[in-house]
């Protein structure tokens, strides 16, 4: 039998909402509106790979603290910039302002989210995120994609003060829900951020993250191929 859990921990980004499609739909409508084909390459998906490229290393620089929430926000799409050659400040900080508006009017959800929300909910489990993402853009995501009743609690790195995969924003979200580390488990897609960090807090962990599986270093409590999958678990 399937221990018992009483309060449920998501991650949004890359395991509910679906990031990716998300994301590269918002370059897409930035890159026409402020004609970026015109400054920097007529391919757009050499573009997108760049930025893609460099808001990783960016997101990397933030969470080990060597750079700030706005040096994130902005650097990431200087440096894409500085790939083709245009060293402009302003421009970024633009780009980085109408990008950070349009992401989260975008809502694609990850296949059977909705359907596993609803059981969850119908079986009255308690359900409430974790998430790195910006506490402004990450509120804005749920309710577009008409999941943020489904949450009692939103609980990002902003509020915490401390990102995942420190132990402390997991014991804060404890201390917010009232919850025990026996009685919880945590849903996320990123090895050595979200189940890394559930493991360092005491917390039971699924991983949904079909394309890298579990290291030996680290072995999440479940693994998931799809969300659907929780049904067996919860």
């Amino acid at each position: 039998m399937a221990k018992k859990y009483e309060q449920i921990f998501f991650d949004l980004d890359h395991t509910l909402w679906d990031f990716e499609t998300n994301s590269h739909q918002t370059l897409h409508d930035l890159y026409l509106e402020m004609k970026l084909d015109e400054k920097t390459t007529s391919d757009f998906e050499h573009f997108h790979q760049t930025y893609h490229h460099h808001n990783a290393i960016f997101w990397e620089r933030f969470r080990k603290g060597y750079i700030n929430r706005e040096e994130l926000r902005w650097k990431r799409m200087w440096r894409t910039l500085v790939d083709y050659k245009i060293s402009d400040e302003a421009l970024a900080k633009k780009m980085s302002e109408r990008y950070l508006e349009i992401l989260p009017t975008k809502t694609h959800l990850f296949p059977h989210c909705i359907e596993v929300l609803t059981y969850l909910q119908e079986k009255k489990y308690p359900m409430h995120l974790i998430t790195n993402g910006f506490e402004k853009t990450q509120h804005q995501k749920i309710k577009n994609s008409h999941i943020d009743h489904f949450f009692k609690e939103v609980i990002t790195s902003e509020q915490a003060g401390i990102m995942k995969p420190h132990a402390a924003i997991f014991e804060y979200a404890l201390k917010v829900t009232e919850s025990s580390a026996e009685k919880a488990i945590m849903i996320g897609d990123t090895l050595e951020v979200d189940i890394l960090g559930a493991k360092n807090a005491g917390i039971d962990s699924a991983y949904f993250n079909p394309a890298q599986p579990p290291t030996k270093e680290i072995k999440p409590t479940y693994v998931l191929n799809s969300l659907i999958e929780l049904k067996n678990i919860l």
